[in-house]
């Protein structure tokens, strides 16, 4: 069932237990997290989501189309940007998952306040209203490796496909915070608030810093999960542009590994409350511009054709994961490759016929669903 925001909440049927409010719950990261929910806890899912990414309709419309009869599933049209409906969804909250974010470091750049609004403004606001409703709720919060800025103290060696940090295996919590772009300060700004929040006001809230997401669900562009947007053109025959010399590298993470993180974080709260932790892949997940378009490549068995563009501001020439902390605090470890999250990615789009973004704004829900995994 939905509402819009200004009209309040359903109660729905169900009974009372274990309340749950997703933030951005229509995006990639919120539905993968409300299916799972939905699927293997008894949890009531309260999805608030703007609409604001095209195509994420269709995930709404997929959860509607699976659990709507489960009287579990509520959703709210709204922004994060009006306190009061945030505060209405957070009232009756048990957990809060805040994933509602303006992604984009290129967006963010051309648009600096509206950057500002959702991702400072908007956290301030669900931040404000956990503390008001005074049930003290869990909270986890999704903020970025971008924090931490062009990491200008790690000195990197430029290797034929691949840039590489010369002494580093990857970056800690204890890395300074170095904003770069507008997109770092509002996510930094939020990711701080949180992280004080939680000392001061004692909510027990978890910031995670994350780096390359990629799996199922995820409506891939040019600004934002470049994993999938990458095997998206080359399915399609459509050039990949690249900006910089392609050598940038990053750790890509599985969404099923992220979620199961995030399983293990509230699992183990007197342990991980108040704490912020990176969480990707790591050194055993990295991959660069380059080496991912030739593993594509090898994965379809036709060439990927590419052109080079200016590098983007910002941009980081390394960036990876160190997630020991996570690890010695919850035993949690990646365990899917690259490869196995492109045959991930891979499956989905051929079980929606092919379908990507500009595809699913007009796709029917029973196109929707995606491949159940074995």
């Amino acid at each position: 069932m939905r509402t819009a925001a200004p009209n309040g909440n359903h109660n729905g049927n169900a009974t009372p237990g274990r309340n749950v409010v997703i933030f951005g719950g229509a995006g990639f990261i919120g539905s993968n997290w409300a299916e799972h929910l939905l699927s293997f806890t008894s949890a009531q899912v309260h999805i608030f989501d703007n609409l604001s990414r095209v195509g994420v309709e269709n995930n709404l419309r997929w959860l509607e189309s699976i659990f709507s009869s489960s009287g579990r599933l509520r959703i709210t049209i709204g922004d994060i940007r009006d306190f009061n409906s945030v505060r209405r969804v957070v009232a009756s909250a048990d957990e809060i998952y805040h994933f509602a974010a303006q992604v984009a470091v290129t967006t963010s750049i051309t648009d600096p306040r509206n950057d500002f609004e959702v991702n400072a403004a908007g956290t301030f606001n669900i931040l404000e209203a956990a503390r008001a409703s005074g049930r003290r709720p869990f909270l986890l919060f999704t903020s970025t490796n971008k924090v931490y800025g062009k990491l200008g103290d790690h000195a990197v060696d430029a290797e034929k496909t691949r840039y590489r940090f010369q002494r580093a295996t990857g970056i800690n919590e204890e890395q300074p915070l170095d904003f770069c772009s507008p997109y770092g300060c509002s996510k930094g700004a939020a990711d701080q608030y949180v992280h004080d929040y939680a000392r001061l006001f004692h909510i027990p809230a978890i910031v995670v810093r994350m780096s390359c997401n990629a799996g199922p669900r995820q409506f891939g562009t040019e600004d934002q999960g470049w994993v999938a947007h990458f095997l998206y053109s080359a399915l399609r025959d459509s050039a990949v542009t690249v900006y910089g010399d392609g050598r940038q590298t990053r750790d890509v993470l599985n969404v099923k590994d992220l979620l199961r993180a995030f399983e293990l974080l509230r699992d183990n709260l007197f342990v991980t409350a108040s704490n912020v932790y990176n969480v990707g892949g790591g050194e055993a997940n990295t991959i660069s511009l380059l080496e991912l378009l030739h593993e594509i490549e090898d994965l379809l068995g036709k060439r990927v054709p590419y052109t080079l563009g200016p590098a983007r501001a910002g941009d980081q020439l390394v960036y990876v994961t160190d997630h020991a902390k996570l690890t010695r605090h919850t035993n949690w470890r990646p365990s899917r490759s690259v490869r196995e999250t492109l045959l991930d990615i891979l499956a989905w789009y051929e079980s929606n016929q092919g379908a990507t973004l500009r595809d699913l704004v007009a796709m029917p829900a029973s196109l929707t669903e995606p491949a159940k995994a074995a």
